[in-house]
């Protein structure tokens, strides 16, 4: 297998040609975990504390096509790339879910989750609540956990302190997140990000369960 790296994204060939999912099921002792939020709930703050605790998790990186905010790294934070080169990968079948969101193309490579899965690793995936749906419709023994605030205006506040986002992106971005915080009840988890420190914990807390008391997970 050989790994090409020339869409600043992940496809993978096999004798020139590219590689095809054909998920069947398999069994792991592995974990998945789904981690969503509405935009401005901190959930990439927690996510890189947590990281940080847990060295050893797998972090699965996405592919987008928007632009890069201010300290992003390609590779690191997600895999930029054109609205071309996702739609390439759409048709390779490289996605283990993908949406359009927020006026972007996001997207997760499938090939990295399901090695992780396979070699009883825990990998944790970092999209939004559409993209969880479909994940858990085929993987439901992944364990989804929900980042939230207690008051919607905190939600404005932090996006507007971004200073990234036009006004109609802060809008859109807002409009979604009152129909992503009503789906909440979809995931396993959810973690009120009042409190940094405290929110940490209590995702410590899930993190730590699961590699005490791990399940066998079915890929499809």
């Amino acid at each position: 297998m050989i790994l090409v790296l020339n869409t600043k994204c992940i496809k993978y060939r096999i004798a020139g040609f590219t590689l095809q999912f054909i998920w069947g099921f398999f069994m792991s002792k592995g974990m998945l975990f789904v981690v969503s939020a509405p935009s401005g709930a901190g959930k990439t703050t927690l996510i890189s504390r947590i990281r940080k605790l847990f060295p050893d998790l797998l972090y699965s990186i996405s592919c987008t096509t928007r632009y890069p905010r201010s300290g992003e790294k390609n590779g690191e934070h997600y895999y930029f790339v054109s609205i071309d080169e996702f739609m390439d990968m759409i048709k390779d079948d490289l996605f283990l879910e993908w949406k359009h969101v927020h006026g972007n193309y996001y997207g997760t490579p499938a090939l990295p989750v399901k090695e992780a899965i396979l070699k009883s690793k825990q990998i944790m995936l970092d999209i939004d609540v559409q993209g969880a749906k479909e994940v858990f419709k085929k993987v439901p023994e992944s364990v989804g956990i929900f980042i939230t605030v207690l008051d919607f205006t905190i939600l404005e506040k932090r996006l507007r302190a971004r200073g990234s986002d036009t006004e109609a992106v802060i809008q859109t971005r807002l409009k979604n997140a009152v129909i992503e915080m009503t789906e909440a009840g979809l995931f396993k988890y959810k973690i009120v990000n009042e409190d940094l420190n405290k929110a940490v914990e209590e995702f410590a807390a899930i993190i730590t369960l699961y590699r005490n008391d791990r399940v066998d997970l079915k890929l499809p």
